[in-house]
C-alpha cells in the first residue's frame, strides 16, 4: 500500500490563537498516528498571521515528545535562513532524541517576503544561490565516518543522521535532488503546473548516493474530505477566500466557512479561486480516493503528502478519518480519540 502522510501549518484560524493552533496540531499528530499515516511534517514560515510553525524544530520536539511511531519533521527547513552547522546540530539533536523518527526536509525558498528574509538572514551575502553548496555540508556533519570528527563539526551530529529529503517546486530543486542522490518532495499543492517536469527532471538526473539507492518521490497535494461532496464544498470555503485575500497581498488568519459565503466573489475573483482550487481533491470519500488514485497513477509517487487546511479542528480531523477509511490505512482508531 502506498503510504500516505500529513502535512501541517500550524493554522490560525479567525477566533484562534497560535497557542490554539500548536495545541491543534499536536492533537492532529497524535490522530494520525493512530488512523496509521507515516509521518507529519510542519513547514517553515515568517510574517505569516495564520501560521504558527515558524520554528520547525522546536515544534518537531514537542510533536516527536507526543506521539510514539509517527516519523515527525520538517517540510521544511528553509536553509537559506540558516546557517547548516545549526540546522545538522539541531536535527542532530532531534534524531539522538527520537531515533528513526526524524525527517529533515529542505527547501530553498525562505518562506516568506523579501522584508522578513533579509531579516532572518545570516548575511546579506548568503542566501539561496548557495543553496547546493549548503545542502552538501549540512549533509556533511551528519553523515557516519571512520576517525576524528572535523573541525567544525556537529554535536549531536555525526552518526545521527535524520532522513533527508529535497523539497521543490520546480525543476531546478528536481534536478538537484536527483543529482544529490536524495529523497524528493514535490509541492504540487501550490505549484500544480510543474509537477510532471520537476518529476522527470528528478528521475532522469537522479545518482545513487550513500543515502539512497533509487528514486524515491513524495508528492504534496491540497486535499478536503467530508461525508458530502456538498458539505466538503462549503468547508473548502475558507480555503477560497484564504486564497483571494493572498492573491491581494491582505495576509490574516484563516477565514470562516461562513465568512467565504457572504463574500460576495467578482467574476475575476471566481476565476481566480476557481484556478487555484482546480488541482485540490475535495469532496465525499469516494471523489476523494478516486482524485488521490488518479494522482498517483499520474505520478507514480512512492507517498503522498496530504495538505488540509480548515477553519475548525474537527473538520480537518474528520477529513483525515475519511480518507484514512477509504484507502485503508492500517491504523488503531483507538488510539487517535
Amino acid at each position: 500500500m502506498i503510504p500516505l502522510s500529513v502535512l501541517d501549518l500550524a493554522t490560525v484560524a479567525t477566533g484562534s490563537t497560535p497557542a490554539q493552533a500548536l495545541a491543534e496540531t499536536t492533537q492532529l499528530a497524535l490522530a494520525v498516528e493512530g488512523l496509521g499515516y507515516h509521518r507529519l511534517w510542519v513547514a517553515e514560515h515568517h510574517s505569516m498571521p495564520a501560521v504558527a510553525s515558524s520554528a520547525p524544530a522546536v515544534l518537531i520536539a514537542h510533536l516527536a515528545s507526543a506521539t510514539s511511531t509517527l516519523r515527525v519533521g520538517a517540510g521544511g527547513v528553509m536553509l537559506p535562513n540558516h546557517s547548516p552547522l545549526v540546522v545538522a546540530e539541531q536535527f542532530g539533536t532531534l534524531e539522538a532524541l527520537h531515533p528513526g523518527r526524524i525527517d529533515l526536509g529542505l527547501g530553498r525558498a525562505p518562506g516568506t517576503d523579501h522584508r522578513t528574509a533579509r531579516a532572518l538572514r545570516r548575511s546579506a551575502d548568503l542566501g539561496a544561490d548557495r543553496f547546493p553548496d549548503d545542502v552538501v555540508e549540512l549533509i556533511g556533519y551528519l553523515i557516519p565516518r571512520e576517525g576524528p570528527a572535523p573541525h567544525p563539526s556537529a554535536n549531536p551530529g555525526t552518526g545521527y543522521l535524520p532522513e533527508v529529503w529535497l523539497l521543490g517546486s520546480s525543476t531546478y530543486s528536481a534536478q538537484l535532488a536527483g543529482l544529490l542522490g536524495l529523497p524528493f518532495s514535490f509541492a504540487y499543492h501550490f505549484a500544480p503546473k510543474l509537477l510532471d517536469a520537476a518529476l522527470d527532471a528528478y528521475r532522469s538526473n537522479f545518482d545513487p548516493s550513500v543515502l539512497l539507492a533509487q528514486p524515491r518521490v513524495m508528492v504534496a497535494v491540497s486535499v478536503l474530505c467530508a461525508p458530502s461532496a456538498d458539505e466538503a464544498r462549503w468547508v473548502s470555503g475558507s480555503s477560497a477566500l484564504s486564497i483571494l485575500q493572498r492573491h491581494s497581498g491582505r495576509l490574516g488568519l484563516l477565514p470562516s466557512p461562513e465568512d467565504a459565503e457572504m463574500h460576495h466573489f467578482t467574476s475575476e475573483e471566481l476565476s481566480i479561486v476557481e484556478e487555484a482550487l482546480s488541482t485540490h481533491v475535495i469532496g465525499d470519500p469516494a471523489t476523494v480516493l478516486e482524485g488521490l488514485r488518479a494522482l498517483l497513477e499520474r505520478t507514480g509517487a512512492d507517498e503522498l503528502m496530504l495538505s488540509t487546511r480548515t477553519h475548525s479542528y474537527e473538520a480537518r480531523r474528520r477529513s483525515f478519518e475519511l480518507i484514512a477509511e477509504s484507502w485503508g490505512l492500517n491504523g488503531n482508531v483507538e488510539s487517535s480519540s
